[in-house]
């Protein structure tokens, strides 16, 4: 509704955003939705939030939809920031949440970007979609093209986790298996894309994705009472929720919701596949591919991440830091956090509990800190992994 324009994340070139955009066509970096925070502040406020919808949409203002008509929606956000007092227990810590993003419709956090990139293209009147995928955002493409009666074009790694695949299918979506990585997906997109007449919408290479995942922190802001908390951790493949949420936290200081204090962002990867960790820790601006990734969390085997650089300065500039644990921590974990909480988590939502427990050894995080650990996904999509 206060959407004025794109601006790319690199080198600040606007580009109009009444057309479909992918990347900048200056520099090749993904670009951001801009808004008139002023005039969104006059009717975004806190008291009205109180009688609005519980999804994603009730923060409309600072979404990029222009018209009511194009929205596709599922339901998707709003979802509960649950108390982790038993997890808590164990370690000493009394403020330890869980943002649990397995309740969104296709039961992952990949709804929010995919309701918010497919309102878009129903605006610009796309037919045709395609994204390489690891598997949930490939579920929900396929569900949100549906919704809008658009054909849905996907390509995931031959061994994405077979829920996935009957998911897409099942949906009416065009599936293609591909034997090697997400980033080879993404090159077969990229190579058929003009000819079959598709839109891509991959990962940070198209703007609105970051715009439905930005809302985690709109939320979060407003299930704490609008006072962030001291500590976040978030698995990290293309890394567009850590990058939407930092988004999210800058908008709201400059509604005036919030200060200027921020979070320390976390990251966590797997040891098999590393990319942002290995580039935190050498102080690089990029990353460099991780060559032969492997790791049985699919979400987490992207070898190369297009909002590296994005990812790696709000990581800095939050005093936060990167993290790789073993696909063994992650499956020992998920029954942990399960057993515990109630919550069957995907092993990406597993690997943060595992990450914290070594932050907290090694004095990186207190025990008194208001901590929240993301599961972005359910454990009924990994069945394989918990399998012998």
């Amino acid at each position: 509704m206060h959407f004025t324009h794109l601006a790319c994340t690199a080198c600040a070139k606007e580009h109009d955003g009444n057309v479909p955009q992918n990347l900048c066509t200056a520099c090749a970096k993904p670009l951001f939705a801009c808004y008139d925070l002023a005039a969104a502040g006059r009717t975004l406020t806190k008291e009205s939030l109180r009688t609005r919808v519980k999804s994603l949409w009730r923060y409309r203002e600072v979404l990029p939809v222009r018209q009511e008509s194009d929205i596709v929606t599922l339901g998707e956000g709003w979802t509960p920031l649950l108390p982790a007092p038993r997890l808590g227990a164990k370690h000493g810590c009394e403020k330890l949440f869980i943002k649990d993003e397995a309740q969104n419709p296709t039961g992952s956090f990949k709804a929010r970007g995919m309701a918010t990139a497919v309102s878009m293209a129903k605006q610009f009147g796309l037919k045709k979609l395609a994204v390489p995928s690891a598997g949930n955002a490939a579920g929900a493409l396929a569900a949100y093209a549906a919704r809008a009666g658009m054909e849905a074009h996907i390509f995931m790694p031959r061994d994405t986790p077979r829920a996935n695949i009957i998911e897409c299918e099942q949906m009416g979506a065009h599936v293609t298996l591909i034997n090697g990585l997400i980033t080879d997906c993404g090159a077969e997109v990229a190579k058929r894309k003009v000819a079959e007449g598709w839109f891509d919408v991959s990962t940070l290479k198209e703007p609105y994705r970051a715009e439905g995942k930005k809302t985690l922190g709109y939320e979060l802001a407003e299930q704490f009472g609008w006072k962030l908390p001291d500590v976040i951790l978030y698995p990290t493949g293309g890394g567009t929720g850590l990058i939407g949420m930092w988004k999210a936290f800058d908008e709201l200081e400059k509604l005036g919701w919030i200060g200027p204090e921020r979070p320390r962002m976390y990251t966590v990867q797997a040891v098999g596949c590393q990319p942002i960790v290995r580039a935190f820790h050498a102080g690089e601006k990029f990353a460099a591919e991780h060559l032969g990734a492997q790791t049985r969390a699919s979400g987490l085997r992207v070898p190369k991440a297009v909002g590296d650089f994005i990812m790696l300065d709000a990581l800095r500039q939050s005093q936060g830091g990167a993290l790789a644990v073993s696909d063994e921590a992650m499956i020992s974990c998920t029954k942990e956090v399960g057993a515990a909480e109630g919550i069957f988590p995907a092993p990406e939502g597993a690997a943060c509990y595992a990450a914290l427990k070594d932050l907290l050894a090694s004095g990186a995080v207190r025990r008194d800190e208001t901590i929240v650990l993301f599961n972005t996904s359910t454990g009924l999509k990994y069945l394989e992994c918990y399998t012998s």
